[in-house]
């Protein structure tokens, strides 16, 4: 399995994601909404496997483009996980995101872990989610 990695979505349309994203999301967003979080973004980082073209992960990012940075999403479709895919979106996206004062992201206690080895350090936060508008506006 090769993986190349882009920071653009010029060539990326819906028919490139692969099956498999937002594992475990009770209403995840169709594909289309997808597209347009993505296309929102002020980073990405797409993991896309070789011989099939399909983006099999990704990280985005939100920034005001002078002091911070937040990264709401990391996903790997489940049959890609446990290959170092998940890491490296996150080092380059720590890389696009170097000279950042702060760079923030919420995850759920038991990927903790994953984080830290990165380099990342917990923190409290508050949050707020309208679980009715999980797959999208």
């Amino acid at each position: 399995m090769k993986i190349r990695y882009l920071t653009t979505l010029d060539s990326i349309s819906e028919s490139d994601l692969a099956e498999g994203f937002f594992e475990g999301w009770p209403d995840p967003p169709s594909y289309p909404n997808f597209i347009r979080l993505l296309h929102g973004s002020s980073h990405v980082v797409l993991a896309v496997e070789e011989s099939s073209g399909k983006v099999v992960g990704f990280i985005n990012a939100l920034s005001d483009g002078v002091l911070s940075a937040y990264i709401p999403l990391l996903e790997v479709i489940p049959m890609y996980q446990g290959n170092g895919i998940g890491q490296e979106l996150v080092r380059r996206m720590l890389e696009l995101l170097n000279g950042h004062y702060m760079i923030d992201l919420m995850c759920d206690a038991e990927l903790g872990g994953f984080y830290e080895k990165i380099g990342m350090h917990p923190s409290g936060g508050m949050i707020l989610r309208n679980y009715k508008n999980q797959s999208g506006m």
